[in-house]
């Protein structure tokens, strides 16, 4: 089994001792949470601003990042460090993967989706004309620090956005922790501290998951629950110029509710499920609907990375804590 490095810590203290076991780090971080980036580089860290943007996750972000670690002097013994939300840990992680045909990295999230979710695992790269992460690698990082304080300033949405990618675990891997988080988000909100615990408890068990199958051969496919009809109605948005479009996260949580739908008409759930699902996610405060018809998503599907061919493989609930791939 590969091994998941995962950390945590209340403060960056933890981040610096992980970093003392390196000759050589670098910094690429999102230029929105450059006072983290320079809390942790404290003047002694070589750092790369970036702005994170769905429409600049570009081939030419990552050469950019590569040509400056040339430039500054990056061999094959150093780490580079990213400092951001699943964007920036994307391409940062896909840069080290292809510079000087690999150097390590380790993933430092800053918003709660990339915490539970798009910080480990592996994944890396960038979109390919409006399609998400065509290009990439699985690398995994050398590991990824989870820590509570960018969350006490994150924005709502963000929060929102990583709140549905955490129920999106529990709903594959813990009933438990599902009803746990619908019954406090639902009744207090997303208080900083809760959802931090979640998203580690979110974050392990996708490591379970991703140390069983790294190159998504089978098993680790249950992670993409959502995320078929999520990056179709991220497409829709993104060429029809809606002008405030659905957070990733907020696609993944319509796009688990379109899975619950199918797998009742599939007879692979019982009748009633979808219902539930819609009505927790909206007490949560999370969108349920797709901005448009099924009709208009299907040529994204087709074209997502997870096709096989003609086939799209859906990730379908059995029951909540229970998922399978069809």
């Amino acid at each position: 089994m590969k091994k998941i490095r995962i950390e945590s810590g209340t403060g960056w203290d933890g981040l610096k001792l992980l970093l003392d076991g390196y000759q050589s780090v670098f910094m690429v971080y999102d230029m929105a949470v450059r006072d983290i980036a320079h809390t942790i580089s404290n003047g002694r860290i070589p750092m790369y601003g970036i702005v994170a943007g769905e429409s600049l996750k570009t081939m030419e972000q990552v050469i950019g990042i590569c040509r400056w670690l040339m430039e500054s002097g990056a061999d094959r013994s150093s780490l580079l460090l990213a400092v951001g939300g699943g964007i920036t840990t994307d391409m940062a992680g896909f840069a080290a993967s292809v510079y000087k045909r690999g150097i390590r990295y380790a993933n430092v999230p800053t918003t709660l989706l990339c915490q539970a979710d798009a910080g480990l695992g592996g994944k890396t790269g960038v979109n390919l004309d409006s399609y998400k992460n065509m290009i990439g690698t699985i690398t995994q990082p050398e590991f990824t620090y989870i820590c509570p304080l960018p969350l006490l300033t994150l924005p709502h949405k963000e929060m929102l956005s990583g709140l549905a990618e955490i129920l999106k675990t529990f709903v594959i891997g813990s009933a438990t922790l599902y009803r746990k988080t619908v019954r406090e988000v639902s009744d207090k909100g997303m208080e900083p501290a809760f959802m931090f615990d979640m998203a580690v408890q979110a974050a392990r068990i996708k490591a379970r998951i991703v140390a069983r199958d790294e190159k998504e051969s089978g098993l680790r496919r249950v992670l993409n629950l959502g995320h078929t009809f999520a990056h179709a109605i991220e497409w829709f948005e993104h060429t029809h110029g809606v002008s405030s479009p659905y957070s990733h996260g907020q696609a993944v949580a319509i796009g688990m509710v379109m899975a619950a739908h199918k797998s009742e008409h599939e007879g692979i759930a019982r009748p009633g499920l979808a219902g539930r699902l819609e009505k927790d996610l909206a007490a949560c405060g999370l969108p349920t609907a797709p901005p448009c018809n099924i009709d208009e998503l299907q040529d994204a599907m087709n074209k997502d990375k997870k096709a096989d061919g003609s086939t799209i493989h859906y990730v379908l609930i059995r029951e909540i804590g229970k998922v399978t791939v069809v």
